[in-house]
């Protein structure tokens, strides 16, 4: 297929249409309520605590809860190695970015490139478009994150050795111990004791029975899958809301006329999720890291993601470059909004093209 017919498809897909349109109108609509005092200045603040301690922990678990084959092991697995790979390549590149920098505005810069909003703003967005198994990618891809962004971004933004306070945080957070339990639970099906019990598919009744591992509550026990179901199609929406809402809420006036912060967003919304690209493309060509369509897609689409929540509070908190943070905070966030629609059609385009499957 050749490229112009692969953006006529990708541009007339339901699927892809309807999950950008989403996106954007919600955060509109946020941004629209927060300004005309719907929502007051906290508003965000809250949806947001709702959206990660609640929907996204519950979106990860239940992304888990299907099954597992040696194909779905692989991509898993190879999405695993890549979450911690590129976030070490990241640690030593995204500074080199910043070379005319003085050295603790580097060290900041780098920080900020290398750690994006992957839980808050890049999950959502993959369950609207992959479903699923983009979930269980983005949530595979989010352990070496989560780990790095507790361990050596804190460290490098106090300036001091890993606290208990911190590791607390690393393994005692909702989307972590949902994440982990069920990535575990997922690997282990072929070695559990398994039951038969009529095939259900999303909570209906699909017809024929099926086995599955005694704990595949989407099977077994659809009675508790369903609430964790309904939680988690909350995250989405009231994940955009509050973007639209964080955005109604602050000046862009005062950001946009910062330089420096126009150039952390490029960096952070096209070269790094390009770089990925680019890199997964040629591991995936010469079969060292191959990976299907929906894996490279969620990794790139988690890249292309704002300043990370907690990247920023480190900043902030550790006084290292608390403007300028917000301010490339904002900046990025707007600049997100606008080429997540771009990214999301340009990898169409090239499965369309059959670059990769």
């Amino acid at each position: 297929m050749n490229i112009g017919s692969a953006i006529v498809k990708t541009f007339t897909s339901q699927a892809i249409v309807s999950a950008i349109t989403s996106t954007i109108f919600i955060i509109l609509l946020g941004f629209f309520l927060r300004k005309r005092g719907v929502f007051g200045p906290n508003f965000g603040k809250v949806l947001t605590k709702v959206v990660l301690s609640v929907a996204i922990a519950a979106l990860s678990f239940n992304s888990f809860m299907q099954p597992i084959n040696e194909k779905s092991m692989h991509q898993g697995i190879g999405v695993l190695i890549w979450g911690f790979v590129i976030y070490i390549l990241l640690i030593f590149i995204s500074p080199l970015l910043y070379s005319g920098q003085k050295r603790d505005r580097k060290e900041v810069m780098g920080i900020l490139t290398t750690f994006g909003s992957t839980t808050f703003f890049g999950i959502p967005i993959v369950g609207a478009i992959y479903g699923a198994e983009g979930v269980l990618y983005s949530s595979i891809f989010n352990i070496g994150y989560r780990i790095f962004l507790y361990s050596y971004a804190y460290i490098k933004m106090s300036g001091l050795k890993m606290e208990k306070d911190n590791i607390k945080k690393m393994f005692l957070n909702p989307i972590v111990i949902a994440t982990l339990l069920g990535f575990i639970l997922w690997l282990i099906q072929p070695l559990m004791p398994t039951i038969t019990v009529p095939l259900m598919k999303n909570g209906v009744a699909a017809g024929g029975m099926t086995q599955v591992a005694f704990y595949r509550i989407d099977q077994t026990a659809v009675w508790l899958w369903r609430p964790l179901n309904y939680l988690s199609s909350l995250a989405s929406p009231l994940a955009w809301l509050a973007i639209g809402c964080t955005l109604g809420s602050i000046s862009i006036k005062e950001a946009v006329t910062n330089k420096l912060s126009w150039y952390y967003s490029f960096n952070k919304v096209i070269i790094v999720p390009l770089l990925n690209l680019v890199i997964l493309l040629i591991l995936n060509a010469v079969h060292i890291l191959p990976l299907n369509y929906v894996a490279i897609a969620t990794v790139v689409i988690m890249m292309a993601t704002p300043t990370a929540t907690v990247a920023a509070a480190y900043a902030i908190s550790y006084d290292r470059e608390a403007v300028l943070t917000s301010n490339a905070s904002l900046l990025s966030t707007v600049s997100a909004v606008v080429m997540m629609p771009i990214w999301i059609a340009l990898l169409g385009i090239l499965q369309s093209a059959g670059i990769f499957h």
